[in-house]
């Protein structure tokens, strides 16, 4: 993979002094999946020009992580080596690290200078297009030139790629234009090579808090560039700086959503069919997972036969309002044994989830990024392993019978995706073979005669 930053103001050649390269040599470091590399393939007053250039091993890569099942040769065969990534991202940063701390003490006059710059991407990943790079790049002061590439030259019907060749220009700092790449190269990719923690905020900020704020597709950035909604929302409080909670954000959109949804009154519906579930198989322990706010759970309680409920979610502050909702500092010693709240993802194992007769899963699955759906998949149906296990899901075909919907059709601005009834019969079909389970598929809401229930719901059952 390739990145090239070219100065043409002179003297070019400053620009070995800011990003502290000298043109004349090639510097190299390891950066846990292969090795990056720095060299100027030209150096003159008129036009400088320095390259990064990372050599993936995809079979190192592999042997580090912990895959799952590895799916064929996908793990050996993809565009990671070649196209610029959250890895190139990450080379960047052990490369550039003293340029992107705005350090320069052979020459600190030039670190806030403004420079004629261009910077070559050759191979981007791009979900969204030559459209979302340029609405990405234009509001930062750069000029957008850029092309989508076939995905064979020798079969052009095929079409385009989601790659992308581009050429950026404009007069920047090198400092905000390595900052510029460093955020937006995982943002245009909408993946990430690595796990995410909660340094990814600090780092974001750090990197992006001269101009994330201001910037247009602030919103877009983060929830790509952190992956998990908890983190988004805490990222956007603070580049706000209003003092509120972090989670406003998050119960806008929640409000949205139930605006949306509100005449058919399909929030109470899932509950209760949810709960009929739970009744008709006679569950003495429920897991709730994706909790929210508490709602199922305040329902879980004075159900005669549920004698343990427990909710999960990722969000401490939807755990924070599912303790007042439940209003456990109020409840009596009796009743408070039989209801827990904790701290965990989807995405992760984790001991204290085993051992449920149900776990439901209520309208989070859309929440998830689809690469993380088998990963999903094994926590629920092989690690938490429930006797019974409930989820609900919108119907996208639904949709078209609501007027309030995001930009992309979906009910939810934080919906990764939504499915149609024949996709989600399919993956849950899928699921049951694969984990041991049989599944019955049913109606949430009214049915239109042509896009069927505003929500569908699978129970697996062993």
């Amino acid at each position: 993979m390739l990145v090239s930053l070219t100065s043409t103001t002179p003297v070019a050649t400053d620009l070995g002094h800011l990003l502290h390269k000298h043109p004349d040599r090639v510097r190299s470091v390891d950066v846990g999946f292969g090795r990056a590399h720095v060299f100027y393939p030209e150096a003159t007053p008129q036009r400088c020009t320095a390259t990064t250039y990372v050599e993936v091993d995809p079979f190192g890569r592999t042997r580090h992580r912990q895959h799952r099942r590895a799916q064929g040769l996908e793990p050996y065969l993809n565009d990671r080596p070649y196209a610029a990534s959250s890895m190139l991202s990450v080379a960047l940063g052990r490369l550039f690290r003293t340029a992107l701390n705005g350090t320069c003490e052979a020459r600190p006059e030039l670190v806030g200078q403004s420079l004629d710059l261009e910077v070559g991407l050759p191979v981007v990943p791009v979900r969204g297009g030559q459209q979302l790079l340029r609405r990405l790049f234009e509001p930062l002061g750069y000029d957008v030139d850029c092309s989508s590439i076939a995905l064979d030259t020798e079969f052009p019907a095929w079409g385009d790629s989601r790659h992308v060749s581009a050429r950026l220009a404009g007069r920047q700092t090198v400092r905000s234009a390595l900052e510029h790449l460093y955020v937006l190269l995982p943002v245009l990719d909408d993946n990430k090579h690595y796990w995410i923690g909660p340094d990814e905020v600090d780092k974001l900020l750090s990197r992006g808090g001269d101009w994330l704020g201001s910037h247009p597709e602030s919103d877009l950035i983060a929830r790509r560039y952190l992956r998990l909604p908890d983190y988004t929302r805490e990222a956007l409080a603070r580049l706000a700086d209003t003092g509120e909670d972090s989670d406003l954000l998050d119960t806008q959109r929640d409000a949205a959503e139930q605006a949306t949804e509100a005449p058919l009154r399909l929030g109470e519906q899932r509950l209760e069919a949810v709960l009929e579930v739970v009744r008709s198989v006679g569950a003495g322990s429920v897991l709730d997972l994706g909790c929210g706010e508490g709602r199922l759970l305040e329902r879980l309680i004075v159900e005669p036969a549920v004698t343990r409920a427990v909710g999960v979610d990722v969000s401490v502050g939807a755990l924070n309002r599912a303790e007042k909702r439940l209003r456990l500092e109020n409840m009596s010693e009796r009743r408070r044994e039989r209801v827990q709240l904790l701290q965990g993802a989807l995405t992760y194992t984790d001991s204290r989830l085993r051992g449920f007769d149900v776990a439901t899963v209520v309208e989070a699955v859309e929440h998830l990024d689809p690469d993380r759906l088998d990963v999903f998949a094994e926590v629920v149906f092989g690690h938490v392993s429930a006797s019974t296990v409930v989820l609900t899901t919108p119907n996208r075909e639904y949709n078209q019978n609501f007027e309030q919907l995001d930009s992309r059709g979906l009910r939810h601005e934080d919906h990764r995706f939504e499915w149609t009834r024949a996709e989600f019969e399919a993956w849950a079909g899928g699921m049951a073979e694969r984990f041991g389970y049989s599944v019955e598929i049913s109606a949430v809401g009214p049915v239109d005669p042509v896009c069927g229930p505003p929500t569908q719901m699978a129970v697996f059952s062993r």
